[in-house]
């Protein structure tokens, strides 16, 4: 797995709406916006799932996914590339279901994404957009 930079974590916590790409087996590829993100360790994030259809599928089909950094307030921009695992069980789904509850009472838990970070990418444009950082 690859250990996100402090530099990294900072651009996290300033991006505000996360954009989560997968792709089905076949390749069909999908995007949403997610807003239940937690930076659990350098290593890991969390997603809660809501309201995911296609996403889910696709995640059992191919547990791959890309979440794209960047925002006015953040000092640079991101691609995370995941390895995705997928709860619906367990002691870390508990929390994650009280996670997204302290965010948006309303909302109710259906899955954990747990995303272990395998690539990180420059998307800033210049000469090293698209270069892997880590």
């Amino acid at each position: 797995m690859v250990a996100l930079t402090a530099e990294m974590m900072e651009i996290f916590k300033a991006t505000k709406s996360f954009p989560l790409a997968t792709s089905s087996k076949e390749g069909d590829p999908n995007v949403v916006p997610v807003g239940a993100v937690f930076l659990m360790d350098p290593e890991t994030i969390w997603i809660g799932n809501q309201f995911m259809k296609q996403t889910i599928k696709n995640l059992q089909e191919n547990p791959k996914a890309c979440l794209y950094l960047w925002g006015p307030e953040t000092k640079g921009c991101l691609k995370l590339k995941f390895k995705v695992f997928v709860h619906t069980s367990g002691p870390d789904f508990e929390k994650m279901k009280e996670m997204v509850k302290a965010k948006r009472a309303e909302l109710v838990c259906k899955a954990l994404l747990e995303c272990k970070i395998v690539g990180v990418f420059n998307c800033k444009s210049g000469p090293g957009a698209g270069d892997k950082l880590l």
